[in-house]
């Protein structure tokens, strides 16, 4: 039998909870703070959380923030059960590593679905050898990309990346990024940039895709080229972009892999775990 681990302050709520997903065959276990929450997730790493932002000592943002930053509990479903219904919120838990989002009051059959999906996306995992997964939605906002790298870049510490490693990594996400904000979705913030994170045995990838209608890596008037680096210059200034048009060049250079899907609103990052004891090539 499955254990699920509900962190939830209100002891109505968490017996309710508990009831409901009882009826699905799970063992609950209940933890009323964050702390106790962080804690018997790791002791005892649960099949399922279902996780209350607003807890006594911290907020569910954090403990789901820290309980993906742990290896023991990164690979866990985590919901997130809560009275707050707004799309800032929704979002925030999307970007810190929430698999889905329930608000209260909510219906049996809205949380059973809910745990349905967590639990599936966990059993992809298992099934693609992927170690840990984490997939975050921001609006076009520069200041949320930095953000959500600021948290993958505290992932990317728990893995064998050395800090070097990490740091062209962490550069390499913002260049893209920005790249996908600016060039895909053209800066509107309505439109949305997923950022997919995955660790496996031997490498870690960062899938960043824009709602755009994308392009030809190969073709591009207004980027760096090497045989001429500074020509994209006048065009940028016309179009009123960043200065710069170096992000892709930069990017190759600092990770083992970057390739596009065949529409070209789609970019993955791979960096390989450095296992010779020699820094990876760039």
């Amino acid at each position: 039998m499955s254990t699920a681990l509900i962190i939830e302050d209100d002891p109505d709520q968490a017996i309710l909870v508990s009831n409901l997903i009882a009826l699905r065959g799970f063992r609950t276990v209940v933890a009323h703070s964050g702390r106790e929450g962080l804690m018997r997730a790791r002791t005892q790493p649960p099949g399922l959380i279902l996780l209350d932002l607003m807890l006594p000592d911290t907020n569910g943002f954090d403990v789901c923030r820290r309980l993906r930053s742990d290896p023991v509990t990164r690979a866990a479903p985590i919901v997130m059960v809560t009275a707050m219904d707004n799309p800032p919120h929704r979002q925030r838990g999307y970007r810190v590593g929430a698999n889905a989002y329930v608000t209260k009051p909510f219906a049996p059959a809205d949380l059973y679905e809910a745990i349905k999906s967590a639990i599936q996306w966990r059993a992809d995992l298992d099934r693609g050898k992927v170690h840990g997964e984490i997939q975050v939605e921001l609006p076009s906002e520069s200041s949320l990309l930095l953000e959500v790298n600021e948290f993958l870049t505290g992932l990317c510490r728990e893995t064998p990346l050395d800090g070097e490693q990490i740091a062209q990594l962490r550069q390499s996400i913002m260049e893209m990024g920005q790249n996908a904000i600016e060039w895909g979705n053209r800066h509107r913030a309505e439109a949305i940039v997923t950022i997919t994170y995955r660790t496996y045995e031997d490498r870690v990838e960062v899938v960043i895709r824009d709602q755009g209608s994308g392009f030809d890596p190969k073709r591009l008037p207004h980027a760096a080229g090497p045989e001429d680096p500074i020509a994209h210059m006048d065009v940028r200034e016309k179009l009123g972009l960043r200065e710069g048009g170096f992000g892709m060049m930069i990017s190759r250079g600092m990770l083992d892999e970057l390739r596009y899907n065949v529409r070209g609103n789609e970019v993955t990052l791979v960096k390989r775990f450095n296992t010779s004891g020699v820094v990876a090539s760039r």
